[in-house]
């Protein structure tokens, strides 16, 4: 009965949490194992698509000017060096080779890295999303950081393993939002700045920039 109570309880804080938004003043990146021999693991999604939306959330890093944190696990082996696209966009963020360890969390230089950002919410992609994602996932959870996992730039072998891959990091409260919802969530307002937030949505999303040049000739047109 008791054990029950308990299970109900756990169940109803779930339901009514409270909605943690992400806040562009106080969020950080953490780009896990994009390496280039692992992401010739990934099946879950079709790999040239899968590698654009890697992109475009580096190019939401960006655009936010939110601080980035770079990694990457024995890449003088198989798992190959940190993909170089990636890498270029953030020739001074902090990136740190780990010479093993699995999990990233397990890196002390990888967590002060994180420490030093002075952000408590981390939004983290990786490859594979089963082992390199989920554990610094729950890692960074433990330790007190709000934990946000980008699941269209986080890749694996097969969609079930995906699918226990979310279910884990879901349970221990982690929350799972795709490429476009992060860059939304941290956008939040139009009027920041219309032009700029859709020429990054454009720049993944062939049809968002359809939408640009129709309002663009639109507003060209109302002009004259």
């Amino acid at each position: 009965m008791l054990l029950n109570l308990a299970l109900l309880l756990s169940f109803a804080s779930l339901i009514f949490a409270d909605y943690a938004r992400l806040d562009v003043n106080n969020t950080a990146f953490l780009f896990v194992d994009h390496q280039t021999g692992l992401f010739q693991l990934v099946e879950d999604y079709e790999q040239h698509n899968f590698k654009e939306t890697i992109l475009a959330l580096g190019r939401t890093a960006k655009y936010f000017k939110t601080p980035a944190v770079l990694t990457t696990s024995f890449e003088q082996g198989p798992n190959g060096p940190m993909m170089p696209e990636l890498k270029a966009m953030f020739p001074n963020a902090s990136y740190i080779p780990r010479p093993g360890q699995i999990n990233a969390w397990d890196n002390a230089d990888f967590v002060a890295a994180v420490k030093a950002t002075g952000k408590k919410q981390l939004v983290i992609s990786g490859i594979v999303t089963d082992v390199c994602v989920t554990f610094c996932a729950l890692s960074a959870k433990a330790a007190g950081y709000e934990v946000f996992v980008v699941t269209d730039a986080s890749g694996t072998f097969r969609d079930d393993v995906r699918y226990a891959s979310w279910d884990r990091m879901s349970q221990a409260g982690v929350q799972l939002l795709n490429w476009f919802a992060v860059a939304a969530e941290l956008g939040r307002d139009w009027r920041r700045d219309m032009e700029g937030m859709g020429e990054l949505f454009s720049s993944n999303i062939p049809r968002y920039e359809f939408l640009m040049d129709s309002f663009n000739a639109a507003k060209n047109g109302s002009s004259h």
